[in-house]
């Protein structure tokens, strides 16, 4: 069993090009928060008490409440050691390699073979595997995968994927909203013009927020499979999981992949993946080959672990 710690870090190899990077989008992600909702404030001007409650609510809201609707939305159920015992006994030997406190473990009814992890923070944290995935990995290779997501657990990025994700949200529920309410029923100038500039800027504010959480998105995930070869000293076994995993993705029906893809952000490999390079740009995770080629690398400094 892991044993309990006072410290806060974990024996993950440290990524300052990671920290570096959250670091960098929280402050553009928070400057832009900042300019959103002063342009409301300023268009709304007679509305300005309600911008800044539903604004504070959601973002409490988003921060306390997202990664367990993610995970309620992805199915995980929590499974204890007497379910599911080899699965906890992995959990149990990263958490002890990472000198960690061990997240809640569960499992997805899914014939999806992936993963994913959610939390604010260590002990809120949970680890969940498909169906799919446990019934196609080998145990050294469900190491690997497992040892990646609980990375991600250790480097803190999901509260920061949380929080950086919820003003594309907010943006994107002000369109909706602008759009589709009565603002612009009034005859009043400002409040016309209001109609036509809220939808402008909230679509735009979309766009931007979209564009940095997707670049620090795609970081994560191969700073990720990097800590996790690190840690397990077994980079192939963690190459041989994402192409088995990448590889079973095609053969999975196409409506499975549906359901899973809006949880994308979340999963160890994603639902849909493409080669087109405007694609690549808007997608949560790099690409198979990219990944494989930095395993291979950190496999070649290990000696060919």
């Amino acid at each position: 069993m892991p044993r309990t710690r006072s410290s806060s870090r974990s024996l993950y190899a440290p990524d300052r090009g990671l920290e570096t990077r959250m670091a960098t989008t929280m402050f553009l992600i928070g400057l832009l928060y900042v300019v959103f909702v002063g342009a409301l404030l300023v268009l709304l001007r007679g509305s300005w008490p309600i911008i800044l409650l539903i604004t504070g609510a959601l973002f409490v809201g988003q921060f306390w409440f997202s990664d367990r609707i993610a995970a309620l939305g992805m199915g995980a159920r929590e499974v204890t050691r007497e379910q599911a015992p080899e699965l906890h006994g992995t959990v149990d030997r990263i958490c002890a390699l990472a000198d960690m406190p061990k997240p809640k473990v569960a499992i997805a009814e899914s014939n999806v073979p992936n993963a994913f992890a959610t939390g604010r923070g260590e002990k809120t944290a949970l680890v969940c595997v498909t169906t799919g995935l446990l019934r196609r990995l080998e145990p050294e290779e469900l190491e690997g995968v497992l040892a990646h997501e609980m990375s991600h657990v250790a480097h803190r990025d999901v509260a920061v994927m949380t929080i950086a994700s919820f003003l594309g949200v907010l943006a994107g529920m002000m369109t909706r909203v602008a759009l589709y309410s009565g603002l612009g029923r009034s005859r009043d100038s400002t409040m016309g013009l209001a109609v036509i500039l809220v939808p402008v800027v909230s679509g735009a504010v979309y766009i931007v927020s979209f564009l940095l959480t997707r670049v620090l998105s795609r970081y994560r995930e191969l700073a990720a499979d990097r800590a996790a070869a690190l840690l397990t000293g077994r980079p192939s076994a963690l190459a041989s999981a994402l192409t088995k995993v990448s590889g079973e993705m095609a053969r999975i029906p196409t409506r499975d992949l549906r359901k899973a893809e809006p949880y994308n952000a979340f999963w160890f490999a994603p639902a849909f993946s493409s080669k087109e390079s405007l694609s690549r740009l808007l997608s949560s995770h790099p690409t198979l080959e990219q990944r494989l080629e930095q395993l291979t690398r950190i496999s070649a400094q290990l000696g060919g672990a």
